[in-house]
């Protein structure tokens, strides 16, 4: 019986001008299997005149960075990370704490626009049609309406506290559920 060669696939040329990508532009992104510490000794924030925030880390610039609290619900102040406006890790504050009034409040005002959700003082009326559930409610921010999708749009972080998600994206907080008055808890209830 013949023996039947393998037959193997020539290589596949590279584009001629694939030899010539640049390199992404900016500070070099650290190696995500290795967590980089960002302390007050190895970094600087600043604000920029449109009021989103700069980072120098190790003598590197990061240009429009966000700020992500790992536990936003439970404990905000430690493990935030700050990543690129492509999402990829410069590093990680242990406890904000550790850095000066004026550098805590430059990522503590980033913080809160990340997280930002006003929390409900009272319902007014809610009201369930095809699927979605209408709320109107005073909030610490004023009375709002806003719309959700069954219980997807509900978590329950902690023991008492409901973080609302509504079809847009907007987040409203019931801090303590048990503080409602009798009536808005009825209302709101059948949802939780």
């Amino acid at each position: 019986m013949a023996e039947k060669k393998e037959q193997t696939a020539a290589p596949i040329p590279a584009p001629a001008d694939s030899a010539e990508k640049k390199e992404p532009e900016g500070p070099p992104i650290p190696d995500p299997t290795q967590v980089r510490e960002i302390t007050p000794e190895n970094s600087r924030f600043e604000e920029t005149p449109g009021r989103m925030l700069n980072v120098t880390v190790d003598g590197d610039l990061y240009e429009r960075v966000q700020v992500h609290a790992s536990f936003p619900h439970t404990d905000p102040s430690h493990y935030i990370s700050i990543r690129t406006s492509e999402n990829k890790e410069v590093g990680m504050i242990r406890d904000l704490a550790a850095f000066s009034q004026e550098q805590a409040a430059l990522i503590d005002w980033q913080m809160k626009v990340r997280y930002f959700a006003p929390e409900i003082v009272h319902i007014v009326s809610v009201k369930e049609e095809f699927g979605y559930t209408y709320v109107v409610a005073e909030t610490t921010a004023g009375e709002c309406r806003f719309t959700f999708r069954g219980s997807g749009g509900i978590i329950h972080p902690t023991e008492n506290k409901y973080l609302i998600t509504d079809v847009d994206g907007n987040r409203f907080v019931i801090p303590d559920v048990t503080k409602l008055p009798p009536r808005d808890y009825k209302l709101i209830d059948i949802y939780l």
